[in-house]
């Protein structure tokens, strides 16, 4: 397990699937406003859910736990993954009830521990709505740097909105401790 100060990273387990297919994806503005694609009804049980792991170079998943009680809070994932150019996007999503308790800054936090130290990446990248304060603040306070905003460039829920670009090198980044 990756281990923040509030939170850890760990393998997916069977058991934590319906709970966050249920949480995250059944939160279906959320849903729309995170993925990029229109949200469509998975029916329970089905393998086309985003929080199956598959043995895949491309993206990596995590499930997100508190380390004071191992509560699951949520999902984090490097996808896109190119090992040509060292480069990976962050995404994350947290459970409802884990919201607005600063585990989002500390996800960030391992995730990019796991991306330059464990995997050797030069940079990471998020990608967020730019009215998402709370991604747009644990990016900054991590060291991700704006780099730019694409005007209307997401259809979220009947209208479309901007996206901010943040990156993060590996000479730039600061580690918060031990991951």
């Amino acid at each position: 397990m990756l281990k923040g100060s509030k939170v850890g990273l760990r393998a997916r387990h069977e058991e934590d699937v319906p709970v966050l297919q249920s949480e995250l994806y059944g939160d279906v503005v959320t849903t729309s406003r995170a993925g990029g694609r229109p949200w469509r009804p998975i029916t329970p049980g089905s393998k086309r859910t985003q929080f199956l792991v598959d043995d895949d170079e491309v993206n990596t998943q995590f499930s997100v736990v508190d380390l004071a009680d191992d509560t699951l809070v949520g999902s984090a994932q490097l996808w896109g993954i190119d090992l040509h150019n060292r480069t990976a996007h962050i995404g994350l999503g947290l459970r409802p009830g884990a919201r607005g308790k600063g585990y989002g800054t500390d996800v960030v936090a391992v995730l990019c521990h796991y991306g330059f130290v464990a995997r050797g990446l030069h940079r990471l990248q998020i990608e967020t709505l730019a009215d998402n304060g709370p991604m747009l603040r644990s990016a900054e306070r991590n060291g991700f740097v704006r780099e730019g905003v694409l005007r209307s460039s997401a259809w979220v829920m009947g209208e479309f909105l901007d996206e901010v670009v943040l990156g993060l090198l590996a000479a730039d980044w600061t580690p918060a401790g031990p991951a």
